[in-house]
């Protein structure tokens, strides 16, 4: 077995509301609900996978909403900032689409 590794199939994150992971992934990023399942642990919450429109590994971030989860206190280690790829062209439609939904942004050099 080779020790290389080639990728990263999904990132996973906690939400609160799944109507609100919901309504922002799919609906104003525009991402794939590629599949939405059991979190096998507890079965009673949801796990959505997000991905690109064939759902290919390494597009994916997965969500386990969680209402009564508590905000985290950043650890280490711990990914706290999660980017998404665009086109260079597109970064002035994403600013408009993001501030006109009241999502802040964050311009920084090359991007968001």
């Amino acid at each position: 077995m080779s020790d290389d590794i080639l990728g990263i199939h999904h990132v996973t994150a906690i939400a609160r509301d799944a109507q609100a992971n919901l309504d922002f992934y799919a609906g104003l990023l525009g991402m794939r609900l590629v599949k939405r399942t059991v979190n096998f642990d507890d079965p009673n919450t949801y796990h959505f996978y997000f991905g690109d429109e064939h759902g290919r590994p390494g597009t994916l971030l997965t969500f386990f909403p969680i209402a009564r989860a508590y905000q985290g206190e950043p650890g280490t280690g711990q990914v706290t900032v999660t980017g998404l790829s665009v086109s260079e062209i597109s970064l002035t439609f994403w600013r408009e689409r993001l501030q006109s939904h009241g999502v802040h942004v964050d311009d920084r050099a090359g991007g968001l």
